[in-house]
């Protein structure tokens, strides 16, 4: 399965290779339901431009587009997925994102506000028998090149409640990474006039998961 093999070239690799041809690709996930999926157009190029200047990976700076149900998910190591509304799988989705996520492939979920109601459902229809567990603040992906010792940054007020991180664990691995009441997304896009520090924050933690995805 490709997404495996993009998980060993990860961990095998010189670092030398990281400065040559784009090896890596992050895949925006254009899910059905009528909810924003095309939100925030710069948020993956800003974080793959932060990621190759702070991490040494090498990713393409433009996105790929991918619906859930398509083969083209097992091409890309992270999907992301990002909205304000409502999100639903059919069950051939469903049943290949499943078949992607236990193969190696990881899931950021960004709320951006009001997709909470129907992500939720979303991923029981992935992973019926799995529960959104909220990680805490000692869970390695907010301590990988950055130190996040009270867990998600703070990046968009929303309703004033405190950023919460959340996964769903498949057979003792994170599979999906879902940050609510805070809105990565927004502050790694350029749109927002977020302040400089909190941009990098964001940008942050965005690194911080990604190191997480090939090192887990």
């Amino acid at each position: 399965m490709r997404i495996l093999g993009f998980l060993l070239f990860w961990a095998a690799a010189p670092l030398f290779l990281f400065s040559q041809k784009p090896t890596l690709q992050f895949a925006l996930l254009k899910y059905s339901g009528g909810g924003d999926w095309y939100n925030d157009v710069n948020s993956l190029k800003n974080l793959a431009k932060f990621c190759n200047q702070h991490l040494r990976t090498n990713f393409n700076l433009e996105h790929a587009i991918v619906e859930p149900g398509s083969a083209d998910i097992f091409n890309y190591p992270i999907l992301y997925a990002t909205g304000h509304g409502n999100m639903l799988f059919s069950d051939l989705e469903a049943k290949n994102l499943r078949t992607y996520l236990e193969g190696g492939g990881f899931l950021i979920l960004n709320d951006d506000y009001g997709l909470d109601p129907f992500v939720r459902p979303a991923l029981k229809k992935v992973f019926p028998e799995l529960d959104l567990v909220e990680l805490p603040f000692s869970h390695p992906i907010y301590h990988q090149k950055y130190e996040f010792k009270n867990g998600l940054p703070k990046i968009h007020e929303h309703d004033g409640k405190p950023p919460r991180g959340y996964g769903l664990i498949w057979q003792g691995r994170l599979v999906v990474f879902y940050n609510y009441e805070t809105d990565l997304g927004d502050g790694w896009d350029d749109v927002h006039n977020d302040p400089e520090e909190v941009r990098l924050k964001a940008l942050q933690m965005g690194a911080n998961i990604v190191r997480f995805v090939f090192s887990q």
